[in-house]
């Protein structure tokens, strides 16, 4: 499946690279952290996409473990 041209596993690892840039543009850790979170998760997504490349899913499963960590750690 494509749209404009590129296939939608691409889109997915643009979507997932923009988002991770973007979660380096904020100050606050908390926020921070979410954004690199949703970043971590479609990076997953573009993994298995990828007919399961297992080191994105990886590394970027223990990113979200680690982001959750944190956000968790902070709330109480």
């Amino acid at each position: 499946m494509e749209f404009l041209g590129v296939n939608i596993t691409e889109w997915v690892g643009y979507l997932a690279s923009f988002v991770l840039l973007l979660s380096f543009t904020m100050k606050d850790m908390r926020k921070l952290r979410m954004v690199n979170s949703a970043g971590a998760v479609l990076f997953v997504i573009y993994g298995f996409m990828l007919s399961t490349s297992w080191p994105i899913v990886i590394t970027n499963a223990a990113i979200f473990a680690i982001n959750m960590y944190y956000l968790s750690k902070h709330k109480s």
